[in-house]
């Protein structure tokens, strides 16, 4: 077979296979309804949802709050600390839309940080006068206030997965 008519079938089959694929049928586009939470990150307000919890009944909780399924994984406590981000959740002070009725959580780590990581250690943050309480809006503000005695911290060695879905330069 000469080159020229190699050539010619070649480009031919290449057309038709091309055209066969722009014929086909597309696959339809998938998206998903999924309700977040609002927090902060580095005095940054960011959004971010609740896919599993360690704990069945923190689960429920927050399966509740989000109305939305969020599936309790006790294996979550098998993963080692050095892959865990923390999340801190307020236990009195002000009322707000944190998960236990406070200020909004706030999150150390954010995506494109060294430690960033969705599975998120729970740390519960209890002010020593809940009248004095002011929102915190980075991990940085809140160990200050632990530091200055405005604060206790307690991990209830409770691991969540918590992904970022809106943060300060990125979202998915």
């Amino acid at each position: 077979m000469n080159s020229k008519r190699f050539t010619s079938i070649f480009a031919l089959l290449f057309v038709g296979l091309f055209l066969l694929s722009a014929c086909a049928p597309k696959q339809a586009e998938m998206t998903a309804i999924l309700p977040v939470g609002r927090a902060y990150a580095e005095g940054q307000e960011i959004y971010f949802m609740h896919t599993e919890a360690s704990d069945a009944e923190v689960a429920g909780l927050l399966t509740d709050m989000m109305d939305s399924p969020v599936l309790f994984v006790p294996s979550l406590d098998d993963v080692p600390n050095s892959v865990l981000a923390n999340v801190y959740v307020f236990t009195n002070g002000i009322e707000g839309m944190g998960p236990l009725g406070f200020a909004p959580d706030v999150f150390d780590s954010p995506p494109g940080t060294d430690g960033y990581s969705p599975l998120r250690r729970l740390n519960l943050v209890t002010w020593a006068d809940p009248a004095a309480a002011r929102e915190l809006k980075s991990a940085t503000d809140v160990l200050a206030a632990e530091a200055a005695g405005e604060v206790t911290i307690e991990q209830p060695g409770v691991v969540i997965n918590m992904p970022f879905v809106v943060w300060d330069g990125g979202k998915r």
